[in-house]
């Protein structure tokens, strides 16, 4: 059958497609390493005197300590107002931090919405080189940031890098879900988190100290994603654009046919064309869909509100609340480089997710998101034990690291990849680009609320804060038990129907239980 081949332009136009996935995981990832460094270099350009850095520094390796006011050493009878200074200065550079690292998120918000409008304007390759544009403006802004006013073009430059990662997350998982054969579909669009993982892996390694995460190296760490924005925009010119768009979005039957033959290596491309046929007949009755049509719509209702549930099932798991305790838990088990057990993480994190692509068409979508929500589950119940009783018990630790890579095994495992590639297969091609902006809107959206909050809950739970996690993560994985329909193998049109399916007995379900209520009254 010719839709289940693997062929070399479908590998390539995957590959090309998730350098785009692969510089938005590095954008995420490499702020982090050389945090110091950063830091350091925003007190020279703004002259802040030597004891505000000593009280930066102890806020940045601890954010939950007050920021020291004590008097300069020498100084016996301050003034009011050098005190004042010291403890403006001092704020000014956290919150110029705080936003060099928050900007990106705010912009992955903004950009996430257009993604899908851009992919239907100028085709997934056209929309993918445009925003390819502002990565590498981004990435400029920062590799020269060290020459001017390091502090405005980092946050720039971040902000623009951000918009770029907005619009990426929802074009690429479109393009690879449209181009690959439905026997593959799966597999191929966790290719998607994979490439984001192997991104932050690689800033985690090349962030090191001895290589660009220095003084003298780092804008040229944060500058490096300019790398894949240009190998990417090269290669798109030899991709071959989404025969789904041109055939249901342009109707030109002749070009989409070109497109599927390359893709598939085969002349015969009649059952794709015919699964497209249906799917542009659906297209045409139901027309363009809008964001609100999708909540309003009552067929697309349950679709959109389980692939909203579903992304912030990911991002509500505690995934980044293990990132940050990490560090400080791998202290406390004796490491002496706890940066390196950090990296570990991110390399477990990367082996998993690898394994969930050959996974994903063997045990089904649904199947391995429960498996993973499950252990996931068991892992937040072990790392929260673990850290209750550290302090009586040190071999605790080892619980809590053990948990931690369980737990991060567990989400690349699942709920990980699984979500960005499972609302692609929910919809058709008319409210498709509206629900991959909604999706990629939520999971940024959950994302930055995750970062800004996390550090106020944990202050507020302290150990016990990965029982309120564990919580979390049992609500969403019965959700998904009873909402959420198994996708694999299937066409857009059955999957389709399965919702309606799940529609019609919940609508039963209901009528039976008020029939029962009203005979109770007699």
């Amino acid at each position: 059958m010719t839709e289940d081949k693997i062929t070399g332009t479908l590998v390539f136009a995957v590959l090309t497609a998730v350098l785009g996935s692969f510089q938005f995981g590095y954008d995420i990832g490499v702020i982090n390493a050389p945090q110091q460094v950063i830091i350091t270099h925003y007190r020279h350009v703004l002259g802040v005197p030597l004891d505000d850095r000593k009280a930066i520094n102890s806020y940045a390796i601890n954010s939950t300590e007050e920021l020291p006011t004590g008097p300069y050493p020498g100084d016996p009878t301050p003034t009011s107002w050098a005190e004042e200074e010291t403890t403006a200065s001092a704020s000014l550079i956290i919150m110029l931090w705080s936003l060099s690292v928050s900007i990106f998120a705010i912009g992955g918000m903004i950009a996430s919405f257009f993604g899908g409008m851009l992919g239907d304007r100028l085709g997934r390759i056209k929309a993918m080189l445009v925003a390819n544009i502002l990565s590498l403006v981004g990435a400029l802004l920062m590799w020269f940031s060290k020459l001017g006013p390091s502090h405005i073009l980092i946050i720039s430059g971040r902000g623009i890098s951000g918009l770029y990662c907005g619009l990426i997350s929802g074009l690429v998982p479109m393009y690879i879900g449209e181009i690959a054969p439905t026997k593959f579909r799966g597999a191929i669009g966790a290719l998607h988190q994979l490439a984001i993982v192997t991104g932050i892996l690689v800033s985690q390694i090349i962030g090191l100290d001895f290589l660009l995460g220095n003084h003298e190296l780092w804008h040229i760490l944060l500058g490096l994603s300019a790398v894949p924005a240009v190998l990417q925009s090269l290669m798109l010119f030899f991709c071959p654009e989404s025969p789904r768009y041109l055939y249901i979005k342009l109707d030109e039957e002749a070009k989409a046919r070109k497109s599927l033959k390359k893709l598939r290596g085969s002349d015969d491309v009649t059952k794709d064309i015919t699964e497209m046929r249906k799917e542009r007949e659906e297209a045409s009755s139901e027309k363009k869909v809008s964001i609100i049509q999708l909540f309003t719509n009552s067929s697309y209702r349950q679709p959109i509100l389980v692939a909203l549930m579903l992304h912030m099932a990911q991002q509500f798991s505690g995934i980044n609340g293990i990132f940050y305790y990490s560090t400080s838990i791998f202290q406390t088990a004796g490491i002496s480089q706890p940066v390196y057990a950090t990296i570990g993480v991110g390399a477990i994190n990367t082996i998993f997710t690898a394994l969930s692509v050959f996974l994903v068409e063997k045990a089904g979508r649904r199947s391995l998101f429960l498996i993973g929500m499950s252990g996931m589950f068991v892992c937040a119940i072990f790392m929260s034990v673990g850290l209750v009783l550290l302090d009586k018990l040190p071999w605790m630790s080892y619980v809590s690291m053990t948990a931690i890579f369980l737990f991060v095994s567990f989400f690349e495992i699942g709920p990980g990849p699984i979500p960005w590639f499972m609302v692609a297969e929910f919809f058709s091609q008319g409210p498709r680009p509206a629900a991959l902006a909604m999706a990629a809107f939520s999971n940024w959206t959950c994302n930055f609320i995750i970062a800004l909050c996390f550090q106020y809950i944990a202050d507020f739970c302290g150990p016990y804060v990965f029982f309120l996690f564990a919580g979390v993560v049992l609500v969403f994985t019965l959700f998904t038990f009873f909402k959420v329909p198994e996708t694999k193998g299937k066409s857009f049109e059955e999957i389709a129907a399965e919702f309606l399916e799940l529609q019609r007995l919940c609508k039963d379900n209901l009528l039976f239980e008020q029939k029962l209520e009203g005979s109770s009254v007699f």
